[in-house]
C-alpha cells in the first residue's frame, strides 16, 4: 500500500505544541521580541477561540525546541520520538507510472515517502532534486518561516545554499506557537491570506496543520508560496483546478512543469490533506480536529497529563482508539477497506494515464494531428492527471474523506477516457 496506515502520521505536519501545556509546570516561559525567555503564568490547556496570526516584521527571533525542554520535558520527549519514524519508501520504484506522469520535473526520478518531521531538513537536502531557491524550505524549518515573516517575499528568492547556512533545526515549536507556548498562532501568513475572512471559521488546531498540509504553488513572479484559493468555500479540487486553468502565465494556463514529450502543461499537486479533510463529504471535519486523531493526551510516570507531540496514526494510539470505538467496532478494518479501494483505483487510473501519455506522444510525433486537436487532448490529460494526483499525493489514501477521494478518481478516469477516445477516433 502506497503510504500504509502507519504513514498517516504525516497529517499534522507542523502541529508541535497544541494546547494542553504540561500540568506539571508552575511557570512557563514566554518570549520577548528579542527572543529572550521570561517567566509568566501558565496558559493551561485553554484552546484559543479565535485564530491568531503572527505579527510580521516585529524583529522576533526563533526560540528553538531544546530551549523549551526544561520547562516541558514530556512534550519535548514526545516531539523527539518522531525521530523513530526514520524509514522511507522509494515511490518511483513502488509506482513505475511516476516516471512517465511526472516527466519534466525531478519527482519522476526522486520521490521518497516522508519521514518524521525531525528529518525535514535532512530529507530536503538529500532528495536528489535540485533546489535553486530558498522557497523549498517553506515548510521545513522555523528559521525560514521567521525569515519570510521578517524579510517578506525576498526570502523566497534567496539562494538555497545561503538559506541553508542560516538553518538551525527542522520543524519545531515556533511553526505553531511563535514563541508563545500554549497558544496556536498562524506563522505561515500565506494561509491566513488565502483564508481571508474565513480564517475564524476554521479551528486553530486545524490551521496549525494547514500551514503545510495544503496544495500550493510558487508565484511565477515573486516565487512565494501561494495557495490556490481565497476563501474556505473555494477549498475543493474543482475550484482549485479552475483557479489554475484561469491563472495565465505568458498567455498560457499556469503549470508546475511541462511534459517534454507530450507538451502537456501539468499541475503538480502537493499533499492536500487540509483541502481533502475539510472538503464536502468529510464525515469527521465538523466533529474532530487533526489533533484529536493524530496527537491526543498522554500521561507521564507521575500521572500528569500533557499533549502528545508524537504525530502518529490513530490506529497506533490506544486512547484515541477508545474514542473511535463509539462508531467503529473495527477501525483498522474500516480504514483498510477505504484505502485498499483507493489504492487499487489510483494504480489502475495511473496506468491509464500512462497509456494516454504514450498515445499522445505518438500523435505528436506522427505529425498528422492539428495543433488544435492535440491541445484538446492535452487539456483533458492535464485535468485528468490533476484529479488523479490530488489522490495520489494525499497522505491518508482516502481515510480523511473517502467520498471526495472516489469522486476525484471518477473524474480522472472519465477525463482520461475522453482523451483516449479523441486519439482513437
Amino acid at each position: 500500500m502506497k503510504r500504509s496506515v502507519i504513514c498517516i502520521i504525516l497529517i499534522c505536519f507542523s502541529l508541535f505544541g497544541l494546547i494542553g501545556c504540561q500540568k506539571a509546570q508552575d511557570q512557563q516561559p514566554t518570549a520577548t521580541p528579542d527572543g529572550s525567555v521570561t517567566s509568566a503564568e501558565p496558559e493551561g490547556s485553554k484552546q484559543p477561540q479565535v485564530p491568531q496570526v503572527i505579527e510580521t516584521g516585529s524583529g522576533v527571533t526563533v526560540i528553538y525546541a531544546a530551549d523549551w525542554q526544561s520547562q516541558y520535558p514530556d512534550i519535548y520527549a514526545s516531539y523527539m520520538k518522531n525521530s523513530e519514524n526514520k524509514d522511507y519508501v522509494d515511490h518511483v520504484e513502488e509506482y513505475p507510472m511516476i516516471a512517465v506522469l511526472y516527466e519534466g520535473m525531478a519527482f519522476n526520478k526522486y520521490y521518497n515517502s516522508a519521514r518524521g518531521h525531525t528529518y525535514s531538513i535532512e530529507d530536503l537536502t538529500s532528495t536528489g532534486r535540485p533546489h535553486a531557491l530558498a522557497n523549498c524550505f517553506t515548510c521545513k524549518t522555523p528559521d525560514f518561516t521567521n525569515a519570510a515573516n521578517e524579510m517578506g517575499d525576498s526570502a523566497y528568492t534567496m539562494a538555497f545554499e545561503d538559506m541553508l547556512a542560516m538553518i538551525n533545526e527542522p520543524i519545531s515549536c515556533f511553526n505553531c506557537h511563535a514563541n508563545e507556548p500554549g497558544t496556536l498562532i498562524v506563522t505561515h501568513t500565506y494561509l491566513s491570506d488565502a483564508m481571508g475572512d474565513d480564517l475564524t471559521s476554521v479551528p486553530a488546531v486545524n490551521l496549525a496543520c494547514a500551514q503545510c498540509h495544503v496544495e500550493y504553488y510558487f508565484d511565477p513572479v515573486t516565487k512565494a508560496v501561494t495557495l490556490p484559493y481565497d476563501s474556505l468555500s473555494a477549498v475543493n479540487p474543482d475550484e482549485i483546478l479552475d483557479y489554475f486553468n484561469n491563472l495565465l502565465v505568458e498567455g498560457e494556463p499556469f503549470a508546475d512543469y511541462t511534459n517534454p514529450r507530450s507538451g502537456v502543461r501539468q499541475i503538480k499537486v502537493q499533499h492536500p490533506e487540509f483541502e481533502t479533510y475539510m472538503g464536502e463529504g468529510s464525515v469527521h471535519a465538523g466533529t474532530f480536529s487533526c489533533a484529536d486523531c493524530h496527537m491526543g493526551t498522554a500521561t507521564n510516570a507521575s500521572g500528569e497529563t500533557f499533549t502528545n507531540h508524537y504525530w502518529t496514526s490513530p490506529l497506533q494510539n490506544k486512547d484515541i482508539l477508545a474514542t473511535c470505538a463509539a462508531c467503529h467496532t473495527d477501525l483498522a478494518a474500516d480504514v483498510k477497506a477505504i484505502q485498499d479501494l483507493a489504492e487499487e483505483r489510483t494504480i489502475e487510473i495511473g496506468n491509464s494515464l500512462v497509456d494516454l501519455t504514450e498515445k499522445l506522444v505518438s500523435a505528436v510525433e506522427s505529425g498528422t494531428y492539428s495543433e488544435d486537436d492535440l491541445n484538446a487532448v492535452r487539456s483533458l490529460a492535464r485535468n485528468a492527471q490533476f484529479y488523479w494526483d490530488f489522490v495520489m499525493v494525499e497522505n491518508s489514501e482516502g481515510a480523511h474523506n473517502s467520498k471526495l477521494t472516489y469522486q476525484c478518481l471518477d473524474k480522472a478516469e472519465d477525463l482520461c477516457a475522453q482523451a483516449i477516445k479523441l486519439l482513437d477516433a
